[in-house]
């Protein structure tokens, strides 16, 4: 049994690829490595799926420091025949110097790395092996794949900060019977080494493996498996295939690997999302996971996640009968599907992955995808009136036009540029630009009816414009009242907190959220004729009349319940004793002074959602009974989309026995 040991590439007489120049062919994309590293990884895992399988395919991160039963494996097994100057060849100094950090992308439900190990008998369709390791710019062999060029494989070489990756692979051989290969690779940059016969220059490329031959083979079968051991790599299964690469001493862009493997989950999740869900009662196409030294990160499901839940569920309308259908008019060609959600919806708080994505604090994208169904970018439209609306969008290309839009992408896949198509490719990328913009000019625009007289925009761009006449944030009207308890300061909405009314005004705030006017005789106009008793010294110890009332605390904020988007008024009965409280609600027009408790055609009204009290528990009724005092109550209230939603709170006592 040969051990196995490095060979580094000499230039031969005809020439070959310097290490530098296949570095470079991911160009200087925008992403960052570990974002890379999901799109290229899961693109190539995709590609490699066993289509007779009725599983998905399972794609998992691992990152560990070697320990010590495996570590001295790893140096004797890797300095075997390496290089000694470290400026050529930067692994062995990475060995010598302490800990070895790894990090490992596995996939299984996959083909592995098959075909012939040697590039000139490549010359069927199998050649999953030599298109890795040994060849630059294959074209994909995959239809409908996500792959182009196979450029993206550079990635792992970049993310290594020794160039170097360990392959570990099981594929099925022509005879059907299953093979374990083990090879390991490094693309660092073309040097000249002095040696006796005089200076020879080497291109950057080495391989450590089986070295007996005229080329460097990967380790096979049971010496595979048994050095894979010894490493402690991940095994296989009896019936599994599929691949792990192993980068040495990894880039994590100066996270710590606890922080950068929640960063891998969340990055998984908004660029691998369109894999991870079930539509129509298919199962899921992949299964995702990330693993730091043991301890498991779990990749967000985009279902409950925001704002990736707002993008499945444009998915879902792009898939189902609401889709909308796009095509080009000169030439006549259908372009693909597109599906829009808009919704009322709280501020976001970004992550470090949503950043990447130039997604900060509102949702106003459209995911675009080819039929492969992996995420090419988030294209930006206009960004909505409202600080509290948002949208998306998802548009996946027809199958019929997947080459053309594959042609448009980088080799990162992270964009579609027409001014790199010919006509009239380009003018079909173009032209879903332009079809997608028109798409999201209408859903911005206000449907339904507007008052005579009353300017035509939508009621989301008038409340931003009026934001500053109306208490509260976007979308609010007559919320904001402070006061002392006590104080009978209630909504512009309605009356004094009672449920009669008199036949003189009641007192209520004007626009600036202020009160408008002294507080009126207890028990007089516009008052509840219910009462409660109390006696106070402040009175000389006489019994007073006191009407319940509401005390408004802070502003109404919008809030995340499940896969509703809500809006929260907290309030409190300052006054003792049981009182019934009921919910009063309209959508205020800006700009009128007016308020609509009716819908206009087409539009929806706010609904209340509940009551809900200190312990967290929301009572659904219409109207609950409260004790009076210092606890705070929580209004629940499904807002309207693209109004301003107007809350007030009516209180009554309760008669006792």
């Amino acid at each position: 049994m040969t051990e196995p040991r490095w060979f580094s590439q000499p230039y031969p007489p005809e020439g070959a690829s310097a290490a530098e120049g296949i570095r470079n062919q991911l160009g200087r994309p925008e992403l960052d490595l570990l974002t890379i590293l999901v799109r290229e990884s899961a693109q190539n895992s995709w590609d490699a799926r066993l289509m007779d399988s009725q599983g998905p395919v399972d794609y998992r991160i691992d990152m560990w420091t070697v320990g010590p039963a495996h570590a001295v494996a790893w140096r004797e097994l890797l300095l075997a025949g390496a290089p000694s100057k470290s400026d050529n060849f930067p692994l062995g100094e990475t060995l010598r110097r302490g800990p070895i950090r790894v990090l490992a992308v596995s996939d299984r439900g996959t083909r592995g790395l098959g075909g012939p190990t040697r590039a000139d008998d490549a010359v069927g369709r199998d050649r999953d092996f030599v298109s890795f390791i040994r060849n630059i710019g294959e074209p994909r062999d995959t239809e409908l794949g996500g792959g182009t060029y196979g450029f993206g494989k550079g990635i792992f070489y970049l993310l290594s900060k020794s160039g170097t990756v360990v392959v570990h692979s099981r594929c099925r051989t022509p005879d059907g019977r299953h093979e374990t290969r083990l090879i390991g690779c490094t693309l660092w940059k073309s040097y000249v080494a002095a040696e006796p016969a005089g200076d020879r220059r080497y291109t950057g490329r080495h391989w450590w493996g089986d070295t007996s031959g005229d080329v460097v083979e990967p380790l096979v079968g049971a010496q595979a498996d048994a050095t894979a051991q010894r490493m402690g790599l991940r095994p296989f299964g009896p019936e599994e295939t599929g691949t792990t690469i192993v980068v040495i001493d990894p880039n994590l862009d100066g996270l710590e690997p606890a922080a950068a493997a929640d960063y891998l989950a969340d990055t998984v999740a908004w660029h691998l999302w369109p894999k991870m869900i079930s539509t129509a009662g298919k199962r899921a196409a992949m299964r995702f996971g990330v693993v730091c030294d043991g301890v498991e990160h779990p990749v967000p499901d985009p279902r409950e996640t925001r704002p990736l839940a707002m993008f499945v569920a444009a998915y879902e309308k792009m898939t189902g009968s609401e889709g909308k259908d796009l095509y080009c008019l000169k030439p006549r060609q259908h372009l693909g599907r597109l599906g829009l959600v808009k919704r009322i919806m709280p501020s976001l708080e970004p992550t470090r992955a949503s950043r990447m994505l130039d997604i900060e604090d509102l949702v106003h994208h459209v995911c675009l995808m080819r039929p492969a169904e992996l995420v090419v970018t988030y294209r930006p439209g206009p960004k909505p009136p409202s600080a509290n609306q948002g949208y998306a969008g998802v548009f996946r290309a027809d199958e019929g036009m997947d080459e053309t839009y594959a042609r448009a992408e980088p080799p990162t896949h992270d964009a579609w540029n027409p001014q790199s198509l010919e006509r009239p490719e380009s003018t079909y990328v173009k032209t879903t630009f332009r079809r997608i913009g028109d798409a999201l000019d209408g859903l911005l625009s206000l449907g339904g009816s507007v008052r005579p007289g009353a300017g035509s925009v939508a009621l989301g761009a008038a409340s931003s414009m009026f934001s500053g006449l109306v208490g509260g944030a976007w979308g609010i009207g007559g919320a904001t009242a402070y006061s002392a308890p006590g104080n009978t300061t209630v909504r512009s909405s309605g009356r004094e907190g009672g449920e009669a009314a008199g036949p003189a005004p009641a007192k209520g705030r004007s626009a600036s959220g202020r009160s408008s006017g002294p507080d009126p005789v207890p028990g007089g106009p516009g008052g509840d004729p219910r009462t409660f008793v109390e006696a106070g010294p402040a009175h000389g110890g006489a019994a007073v009349q006191r009407r319940p009332r509401v005390q408004y605390v802070g502003e109404p904020y919008y809030d995340d319940r499940g896969a509703d988007v809500v809006l929260v008024q907290e309030f409190r009965l300052p006054v003792t004793g049981a009182q019934r409280v009921r919910i009063d609600l309209a959508v205020t027009l800006p700009g009128t002074g007016g308020r609509e408790t009716d819908p206009p055609i087409g539009a929806s009204m706010p609904v209340l959602v509940g009551w809900e009290g200190d312990d967290g528990r929301l009572h659904t009724s219409e109207t609950q009974v409260i004790e009076g005092g210092d606890a705070v109550w929580r209004a629940v209230v499904r807002p309207a989309p693209d109004t301003m939603t107007e809350i007030g709170i009516k209180v009554e006592g309760v008669k006792t026995s």
